[in-house]
């Protein structure tokens, strides 16, 4: 048994030895890493760090935090009812919004990957647009507006088919059928593009190859070739798709009001945004943030786990 640790630790200590002296090696490169890396622990790690310990803390701003243990953690899960609502409603937006946007954006993108340059580049602007267009709430809400000046409920009513407007953003029964489509829209932009690109960086005699090797279709093509060559933006999308679903709160917070109608549009983030910019619990709001930082680790852990298939 000892003989096994001595190997063991004669392992460890060699391998760090090996990272120590290529450390020193590349010390130039880590150099010029080292504004970044500043820039990144300050922004990034530090906050994240304190807002954890913040989530075991009865903290106001005005007044020195006090420790209070898992009390936050077990009012969240236990007593808040609304925060329950938050959860159901973001689960939704992001499964449905999440996975078909990021299914949508990889077959627009594979599918117009053969047609014109100038045809092409008219298509990627008009997914793209959304992401860039921050005034496209405005449009959407007068589109759906609850009374008779809507555009929707005015056509509704000139057509005959209604004789009164429908409450599309204040009945919670027709809230997250207008606040989903709205966000799928929005979403397809930044995946979308770095598929296009993906796409366009495959070397095409791969695909010769592949052909010689027994390849028939374009099913077997895109899946022991295209996907395989393209893991990295398939991984960047899924990034992406992941964080924008469950960082949902300006779209339900412009369409259907902050608070919603019995906070059928409440979603996580608008939750963490009213407990520590409305109300200044920033200890409750820490939780909040945490328990939303470590499911999107988890979702993150899971789809890469399921793109390393890809191909094989």
């Amino acid at each position: 048994m000892s003989e096994m640790w001595t190997k063991y630790f004669n392992k460890k200590k060699l391998a760090l030895h090996d990272t120590l002296h290529h450390a020193k090696m590349m010390k130039v490169c880590y150099l010029f890493l080292l504004p970044y890396a500043v820039l990144f622990i300050t922004f990034n790690v530090l906050p994240m760090i304190n807002s954890i310990y913040y989530s075991f803390t009865n903290f106001n701003i005005l007044e020195k935090p006090e420790f209070i243990g898992a009390r936050n953690y077990i009012n969240l899960f236990l007593q808040d009812e609304v925060f329950q609502v938050a959860v159901k409603n973001t689960f939704l937006i992001a499964v449905i919004t999440g996975p078909v946007g990021y299914i949508m954006a990889f077959i627009f993108a594979w599918l117009i990957n053969e047609l014109p340059k100038w045809v092409r580049t008219l298509v990627v602007f008009f997914f793209y647009a959304p992401s860039i267009a921050g005034n496209a709430v405005l449009v959407f809400k007068q589109l759906f507006n609850d009374d008779q000046y809507g555009w929707a409920n005015m056509w509704l009513i000139r057509t005959g088919f209604i004789n009164q407007p429908i409450a599309f953003l204040t009945n919670p029964a027709n809230v997250m059928k207008v606040i989903i489509p709205v966000i799928l829209w929005q979403s397809l932009g930044a995946g979308f593009l770095s598929f296009v690109a993906g796409l366009k960086g495959i070397d095409k005699a791969q695909y010769e190859a592949g052909y010689i090797d027994g390849i028939r279709n374009r099913w077997q093509e895109l899946w022991f070739i295209t996907l395989p060559n393209m893991k990295p933006m398939l991984l960047f999308g899924a990034v992406m798709s992941i964080t924008s679903a469950f960082n949902v709160c300006d779209v339900p917070m412009a369409l259907a009001g902050y608070p919603s109608t019995d906070y059928c549009a409440r979603t996580v983030v608008t939750h963490l945004f009213d407990y520590g910019f409305t109300r200044f619990e920033m200890g409750y709001a820490s939780a909040i943030a945490t328990i939303l930082f470590l499911t999107m680790i988890i979702c993150n852990k899971i789809i890469q786990a399921l793109l390393n298939r890809v191909g094989h």
